[in-house]
């Protein structure tokens, strides 16, 4: 890791576009149920949903693109259902990194991996290893991903170092826990957007997201697209952001 940020507001573009986008991807299955499809063609319609999502965000100019694709809790789904979603993974891995290594996107891949097939963890080795140096968007795909499996990994990684007589325990603040977690090296989120009219964050990057703008649609993820992010960013433009503020405070800082 190369840098940290702590919470707090990160700077906008002059479009005021989102540094950090966070998107919980959900719907692909009552997307497929309302059309009689099977769930396996919800997510493979997800997938270009994905695409487009990815494309239009990149014009924008976001910073980073984090996309929930497999929580820690998917693993209770039907056991036909997360096998289709594993080939899926993997089929993703395979056809769609050099797209987004021509158009300079660099990929990484947070979550626990041991989970995964020899083969997918494989791939996304290659994929992080081919788009390292890119200078385009930052593209974070959570798999197999907790938040709360987060801070305890962070937690664990701290009190090694203690153990280890490294770090003293008084000098660990907010920096030193968020130097442990898995995106130290990317600004806080700024923008959080669920699909599928579910209102709730279902465990995703609880540190992250302390100060993030909360975003739900209707939409099921299949039918998300350009069209719609842009409407997430037009509604993110008009919120006032106070970090603890006052609003008068903030209409100064902005003066």
């Amino acid at each position: 890791m190369t840098s940290t940020h702590t919470t707090g507001p990160s700077a906008l573009d002059s479009a005021g576009v989102p540094r950090h986008v966070a998107i919980i991807m959900d719907g692909n299955n009552r997307w497929a149920k309302a059309r009689g499809m099977s769930s396996v063609r919800g997510h493979r319609a997800g997938v270009e949903a994905v695409r487009a999502v990815i494309r239009r965000a990149g014009e924008r100019g976001v910073e980073t693109l984090t996309l929930f694709a497999f929580s820690s809790e998917n693993w209770k789904r039907p056991e036909a259902e997360v096998s289709a979603l594993m080939e899926l993974f993997l089929l993703a891995l395979k056809r769609e990194v050099r797209k987004l290594h021509e158009h300079g996107i660099r990929l990484s891949v947070i979550g626990e991996r041991r989970a995964f097939s020899h083969s997918i963890q494989k791939y996304i080795e290659q994929a992080e290893a081919l788009t390292a140096e890119n200078p385009g968007m930052h593209l974070v795909i959570a798999a197999n991903y907790g938040g709360r499996w987060d801070i305890t990994r962070a937690t664990r990684r701290l009190a090694e170092r203690v153990a280890a007589g490294e770090l003293a325990p008084d000098a660990i603040d907010e920096s030193a826990v968020e130097s442990a977690l898995c995106l130290a090296d990317v600004p806080p989120v700024d923008l959080c957007i669920r699909t599928s009219g579910e209102q709730r964050i279902s465990n995703f990057l609880l540190w992250q997201m302390a100060y993030a703008e909360l975003y739900f649609t209707p939409r099921l993820w299949p039918d998300f697209d350009g069209e719609a992010l842009d409407a997430a960013f037009d509604d993110f433009r008009s919120r006032q952001r106070r970090f603890g503020k006052t609003d008068e405070q903030v209409e100064a800082d902005g003066a």
